[in-house]
């Protein structure tokens, strides 16, 4: 079997996965499949079935994980780890987590039809949830993986009010013992996810593929603004205490803020209005301030000078307010030698290397706990993702493949 051939069945993969969806017609209506729901049972029967065509040991860990095993002949060999999510955002699209799980398993069906033997085991995860949309609980097949699961989670409940640790059981697994199922430090070489960029950078430099050098961190924040409602006709401008005059200062200092350093990017993401009057004043707006940066000082500085801005301008306009940072995810640097490695092997293939960093969040956020790691981002069509539009091309595919095959050559 040819390499191209096996990206045509890495293709035929990835089409077929997508009708493991609650919506009745993925192709207009995107993919919906959460974690331990019956989608997600046959999306890992279609998985489970690839990998042992593949050569593959396979088993499903009490997190919900899939996990394949090609095995090295070599003794006491270590193990490199291929992985991504299989669940998605509602209506969302056909490769966003799924394309990481579906290539590394058709390199390894490449490697066992060619009879390649290496020295090391590799094993491709179908984590069960990173997106965290039924339970809220982000990344737990990856934290189970690296050790660093919290039992806390499994109390969370979907909208039905059923918990992650019932759904888990009913699922098969016994999520009491999922701490025994993480990996050793010593017996990992690292983890590789492959996953589309969901940006329109390698598209815009007409490129295939490219390396992740970091994963963004990510702080959000809520923003209660509070003045005075009055009558829109009659209270004179001068004297107002508009909340939302307040808000619109505030989002429009923000954004200058992002636009003033490439690795910045922001969004106030909602906003509710109180009492929302065609012909009131606002007396209170409450925001949602989303920073991101793959570099954690210049992320603290932007909200050390984001604060201040807010502070200074509510003043100014005789607004009180109230502040509350909500979240804070560190950022997570790749490994220079690994991502050398996969730079390497794209211009082994005769590819100009892009070395970019991560907007969005994934797997190796928790995988890093365990292994140093490394992403490949694959291009796709004008920068969509989490919807229906979601798109990549076959040739890409390929592409994808010959570099993989030469980094695990290089390991």
């Amino acid at each position: 079997m040819t390499i191209e051939s096996t990206s045509q069945l890495a293709w035929q993969w990835l089409e077929e996965l997508a009708q493991c969806s609650e919506t009745a017609e993925p192709d207009r209506e995107g993919v919906t499949r959460l974690c331990a729901t019956k989608e997600h049972t046959q999306a890992l029967e279609l998985l489970t079935g690839y990998m042992q065509q593949s050569g593959m040991t396979t088993h499903i860990n009490n997190a919900g994980n899939l996990i394949g095993r090609y095995s090295s002949q070599t003794p006491n060999a270590k193990t490199l780890i291929f992985g991504s999510h299989q669940d998605t955002v509602p209506n969302g699209g056909k490769y966003d987590g799924i394309l990481g799980v579906v290539l590394p398993i058709a390199l390894v069906h490449y490697f066992n039809q060619q009879g390649t033997q290496l020295p090391y085991n590799i094993d491709v995860i179908a984590f069960s949830d990173e997106e965290g949309t039924r339970f809220q609980s982000t990344l737990l097949g990856s934290k189970a993986i690296a050790g660093t699961f919290e039992p806390s989670m499994l109390d969370s409940t979907d909208r039905d009010g059923v918990s992650l640790q019932q759904a888990l059981t009913d699922f098969g697994c016994q999520p009491e013992l999922i701490h025994d199922d993480a990996y050793s430090k010593e017996d990992v070489i690292g983890f590789v996810e492959v996953h589309i960029e969901q940006g329109p950078q390698l598209e815009s430099a007409g490129l295939p593929v490219g390396v992740v050098s970091a994963i963004t961190g990510i702080e959000r924040h809520t923003l209660s603004i509070v003045g005075k409602a009055g009558h829109a006709g009659t209270v004179p401008m001068n004297a107002r205490q508009d909340a939302l005059v307040g808000a619109a200062q505030v989002i429009s200092s923000f954004d200058a803020l992002c636009k003033s350093d490439k690795d910045l990017v922001g969004v106030v993401g909602k906003i509710s209005n109180f009492p929302n009057g065609v012909n009131v004043i606002p007396q209170q707006t409450d925001i949602t301030i989303e920073l991101r940066s793959p570099i954690d000082s210049k992320r603290v500085q932007a909200r050390e000078q984001l604060l201040s801005q807010i502070d200074t301008t509510l003043n100014a306009l005789n607004l009180n307010y109230t502040h509350s940072q909500t979240y804070e995810q560190q950022a997570v640097t790749c490994s220079e030698e690994l991502s050398q490695r996969l730079v390497q092997s794209i211009e082994s293939c005769g590819i100009a290397s892009k070395v970019m960093f991560s907007g969005a969040g994934h797997d190796g956020l928790a995988m890093c706990e365990l292994t140093d790691i490394a992403m490949l981002f694959v291009r796709c069509k004008d920068g969509v993702s989490h919807h229906p539009d979601e798109s990549i091309l076959q040739q890409d595919l390929l592409v994808s493949l010959q570099v993989l095959e030469h980094f695990c050559q290089s390991v």
